[in-house]
């Protein structure tokens, strides 16, 4: 791969990776709901996963979606009816008791597996593969998983900053459901693109 090729690529991951999508707005408002530790697992589900879903889709899985369109339309179709219930979920969720710890952000996995009913992650996976790893190659697909990789962690985690650095605004009931409705609003409005 060409440095122009390499640096295009970094590029293409940060704007991608710092963008609003489904992972980022759940992570702000893990951030605003349970602060950043609490999200950590959250976050880390999210980087690797990405990670781990390049690879497979490079590897493998593009082909499928090229030989069967349909099972591409029937993934994209499960993926917006997930993301719609998840969407109620954050709106109807109740303020954390922080003396209880009640509640609980996504977990390490839930948040890996999360990857693959994403359909902005979808997106953004065949397409690095596409313009990035044109041949499919091994080392080709390694080398974008690895830029995503490295490019993605720190742009999630900056939105669970900036969720935690909302707490403070968000300290009533009424704020917080005001701040959880929004995000959930948000979340469906990238489903437009989508469908």
């Amino acid at each position: 791969m060409t440095y122009s090729l390499l640096t295009a690529l970094a590029a293409f991951a940060f704007v991608s990776s710092i963008t609003p999508g489904p992972n980022n707005l759940m992570l702000m408002t893990s951030g605003a709901n349970y602060g950043f530790l609490r999200s950590v697992p959250h976050m880390l589900g999210v980087a690797v996963g990405f990670t781990v879903m390049i690879v497979i889709v490079g590897l493998g899985l593009m082909q499928l979606f090229e030989r069967f369109p349909l099972a591409h339309q029937v993934l994209t179709w499960v993926s917006v009816a997930y993301l719609l219930w998840l969407s109620w979920k954050i709106a109807t969720a109740k303020m954390p008791d922080t003396r209880a710890h009640s509640g609980r952000p996504m977990s390490f996995l839930q948040a890996a597996l999360f990857q693959w009913v994403n359909p902005k992650a979808w997106q953004m996976a065949l397409t690095a593969i596409t313009l990035y790893a044109p041949d499919r190659s091994g080392l080709a697909v390694g080398i974008v998983a690895l830029v995503f990789g490295l490019i993605n962690l720190p742009c999630v985690s900056s939105w669970v900053v900036l969720g935690q650095k909302m707490q403070r605004v968000l300290s009533s009931n009424a704020r917080l459901m005001a701040f959880n409705w929004t995000m959930a609003l948000l979340l469906v409005a990238t489903l437009f693109s989508v469908l």
